[in-house]
């Protein structure tokens, strides 16, 4: 498993979209937010959803700005994200300095 995120740290979600289940709302695919708890680990329900084995992973609360989800609104959204969805926003900036 990577490195675990910590309250505080910029991620930005996967923009995967799998032909099955998936934990991670399709409005928050790709979008960048922040840390803002740990909530401990656990099985992950796109692999249980199949049958798959999995192993417990951390699993984080992330707030997004309303506006970067859904083009308008002056609040937060929370959501609930499982470790394999998220990347550091440091290692997204990283690879477009590479490019």
């Amino acid at each position: 498993m990577a490195d675990r995120f910590e309250a505080g740290q910029r991620v930005r979600t996967s923009r995967s979209d799998p032909p099955n289940h998936t934990r991670l709302p399709r409005y928050a695919r790709g979008a960048a937010g922040t840390v803002v708890d740990v909530q401990g680990d656990y099985p992950l329900p796109d692999d249980r959803s199949r049958g798959l084995a999995c192993e417990p992973e951390p699993v984080y609360t992330v707030r997004f700005a309303a506006v970067d989800l859904f083009g308008t609104g002056d609040h937060a959204v929370t959501v609930d994200v499982w470790h394999r969805h998220l990347q550091s926003l440091a290692d997204d900036e990283e690879a477009g300095r590479e490019r």
